[in-house]
């Protein structure tokens, strides 16, 4: 008896909990469009070659997007934007062109491998160039020089040259 006591009273936490869980939102990377401006540093985004970034803020819909995945770096990794960050999405230059990224070629920021101390040029210096892949970013540095690195190897640090 005490165990289906136990059970009536458990019976609503383990609902609530399936309830939760069915509730997280999903994101998408959003469109760029001709005349966004870089969240940061206020520049167009689609001026500039180089892969760009996005990121989805907890209880926010708009979505702060940067002319480089280093700008995007820079917000992110700061302490007071790192705990409302909900998902980042960089362009997978594997997928697309230099020059022009595609909205089409967006992955998930923190699965991405990244190039640092290439050649390629982008906007608001070096270049950290984000791949979906491992092997395609391991391509590119062998070609066009730099570090293969993941997602939690990218720091404030890096990024100002230390």
């Amino acid at each position: 008896m005490k165990k289906l006591i136990c059970l009536l009273f458990l019976l609503p936490l383990l609902s609530a909990c399936s309830e939760s869980s069915a509730d997280v939102t999903q994101y998408t990377a959003e469109a760029i469009h001709e005349h966004d401006r870089c969240h940061l540093c206020g520049m167009m985004i689609t001026k500039y070659p180089g892969p760009k970034g996005q990121v989805h803020l907890k209880g926010q819909t708009v979505v702060p997007k940067f002319c480089s995945t280093r700008d995007m770096f820079n917000f992110a990794l700061q302490s007071e934007n790192k705990r409302q960050i909900e998902a980042l999405f960089v362009h997978d230059v594997g997928a697309t062109d230099w020059e022009h990224p595609k909205d089409d070629a967006f992955t998930d920021a923190k699965t991405a491998w990244y190039v640092y101390g290439t050649i390629k040029k982008a906007v608001m210096g070096p270049a950290v160039a984000s791949f979906k892949s491992q092997d395609d970013a391991v391509a590119f540095a062998k070609e066009f020089g730099g570090a293969v690195l993941p997602y939690e190897k990218i720091d404030i640090a890096l990024l100002a040259g230390e």
